[in-house]
């Protein structure tokens, strides 16, 4: 029995004492409720406080309403016991062949199993990374690829329908300062002291004027260009490639020039203006920003009748909206909180609710420690850590699940040798270790010709099976809340929690036969229950984007 089917069950005997008359609610009962599982397994399997809720709008003690509850579930099979501590509170213990079910359930959904339809049909903009093609993806970029994607799955694991959107910052002034950086790099001149330093400027450079030797035969004023243009192309595809292998897929590679050569911008003015949100003055184009929140007004079109960044923002938004996204979510560094309100600004200006149709969320800084001391430098950028580098060091597995195991909104220090270790104390290898030994079991059992032909819920009724199996029961929850609180940290503490169960299980609970023993139904049962965690673990550490090893 999962939480949600207990709770079904607490409705419809709240139902049926309405019904006859029992109890008489005021404003009507509620259409759904949640039990929790206790601090303290000693006072129950489940708890609720729905009679507090409820008791006083019924004319009733709070403890009175409890116990009238508390006679009505009593006659349900699947429950075994029902108590009630303090002022209202109801304890329940599940039947051990009702509990138990819950693990042939998991075996039957496989990958499915922890999906829910919380979010059913919810249109999302994901954009988790907007970078400039003119370098290498650094530190935070990695925060954001690891944690960006883990949320998309989880959105999507919750119902919704989840586009994952980069946004490319390929115009403007750092864009042609790359192309004279390359140049300059070709011929063997300094780089412009504003341009882009680097190793990666000049091997970036010599494989460009290696792959496109005519470019140098240009006339010298087209070189820049040429040079911008062809350093793009490839810096990008490195990104593109950098991202892949560490997981993270795009949806949609948004250009920032395409808003401007498709007037997207010119688009988005008139619809603004239709609003009622722009002014003229001071021969600029202005948005009455001010009038939500912000705290000073945004100029859209210069004096010189170029469009701002802010224009491009603006355009973006209206952009997405157009597409069908009825959330736009950002996810956007330690140093845009500046962001939050313009951002929001431009929804209500747009005609749409802030704090509805557009969601910011701002990720604190990170810090990398090797050998005790923190990375600052990177050997081909020059200023940073590249995204190239930390995986270089510490592996795509133990990166992403210790950047999404933490809030985003906590500033971060790592340590490479700390999660890359093998020991019980690394989160991400306790995890993974408890899969792979999951997968070991039933091989074993699989070698040994054990078959899983049969199962009897009510066998597993050890405490540490109930423990484990209620453990699992959670996940559906867990990914909802993940889901609908934009945490998915939420999913790699509930896979701790889960493995810890799994372990205490297996220290108590001997799963197979010992050497000439007989089969009995009682290791099948517990085989399906090792299957079922191997399930849970498996489609969790999916949703942080983690391998899911079979040995190690």
């Amino acid at each position: 029995m999962t939480p949600e089917q207990l709770a079904e069950k607490i409705l419809q005997a709240l139902a049926a004492l309405a019904a006859d008359g029992t109890i008489a609610v005021e404003g009507g009962l509620p259409g759904e409720l949640k039990v929790e599982r206790p601090k303290n397994p000693e006072h129950g399997d489940y708890a609720t406080n729905v009679a507090m809720q409820l008791g006083k709008r019924a004319g009733m003690n709070p403890r009175a309403f409890a116990e009238l509850l508390a006679a009505k579930l009593t006659d349900d099979e699947a429950i075994t016991e029902v108590s009630i501590a303090g002022p209202g509170f109801i304890n329940l213990r599940v039947a051990a062949d009702a509990q138990g079910k819950i693990a042939q359930a998991i075996v039957d959904a496989g990958p499915a199993y922890g999906a829910t339809d919380t979010l059913h049909g919810l249109a999302v903009n994901l954009e988790f990374i907007s970078a400039n093609p003119t370098g290498p993806l650094h530190l935070g970029h990695t925060r954001w690829a690891a944690v960006g994607d883990a949320l998309a799955r989880v959105l999507t694991a919750a119902g919704a329908k989840v586009t994952r959107e980069f946004y490319i910052n390929d115009r403007g002034n750092q864009m042609d300062k790359f192309g004279e950086s390359l140049k300059a790099a070709a011929h063997g001149e300094p780089i412009p002291e504003d341009g882009y330093h680097g190793e990666y400027i000049g091997e970036l450079a010599q494989r460009i004027v290696a792959e496109v030797p005519a470019i140098l035969e240009l006339p010298v004023g087209e070189q820049s260009v040429a040079f911008r243009e062809a350093g793009y192309e490839r810096q990008l595809k490195e990104q593109q490639d950098q991202l892949e292998h560490f997981r993270t897929k795009f949806d949609v590679w948004m250009s920032e020039r395409s808003l401007h050569e498709q007037d997207g911008v010119g688009h988005a003015i008139e619809k603004l203006r239709e609003q009622g949100h722009l002014y003229d003055a001071d021969d600029a184009l202005w948005m009455r920003t001010t009038d939500f929140t912000d705290d000073k007004d945004r100029v859209l079109i210069r004096t010189n009748g170029e469009p701002t960044y802010f224009a491009s923002d603006a355009a973006y938004y209206v952009n997405k909206r157009e597409r069908g996204f009825e959330v736009c979510m950002y996810l956007l560094g330690a140093d845009h909180h500046g962001y939050v309100n313009r951002l929001k600004a431009i929804a209500a200006c747009a005609g749409d609710d802030p704090e509805r149709n557009i969601e910011i969320l701002i990720g604190q800084l990170v810090k990398i420690l090797k050998g005790g001391e923190e990375m600052r430098l990177s050997k081909r950028a020059g200023t940073i850590v590249t995204l190239a580098e930390l995986v270089e060091e510490g592996g795509v597995d133990p990166l992403r699940y210790t950047l999404c195991r933490y809030p985003v909104d906590s500033p971060l220090t790592l340590d490479i040798e700390e999660m890359t270790k093998q020991v019980s104390e690394n989160p991400v290898y306790y995890v993974q270790y408890a899969h792979a030994r999951l997968a070991s079991i039933l091989r074993n059992a699989d070698e040994l010709g054990i078959k899983l032909d049969e199962f009897e819920p009510g066998l597993l009724s050890h405490d540490r099976e109930g423990d484990l199996l209620r453990a699992l029961a959670e996940f559906p929850r867990i990914v909802a809340t993940s889901a609908e609180l934009r945490e998915p940290h939420r999913v790699a503490r509930y896979l701790e929690d889960t493995a810890s169960a799994f372990h205490k299980f297996y220290d108590s609970c001997r799963v197979l036969p010992r050497g000439d023993e007989e089969v009995e139904p009682v290791h099948k049962a517990r085989l399906t229950l090792v299957s079922a965690t191997r399930t849970v673990l498996a489609n969790g550490l999916d949703l942080l984007g983690v391998s899911a090893p079979e040995r190690m």
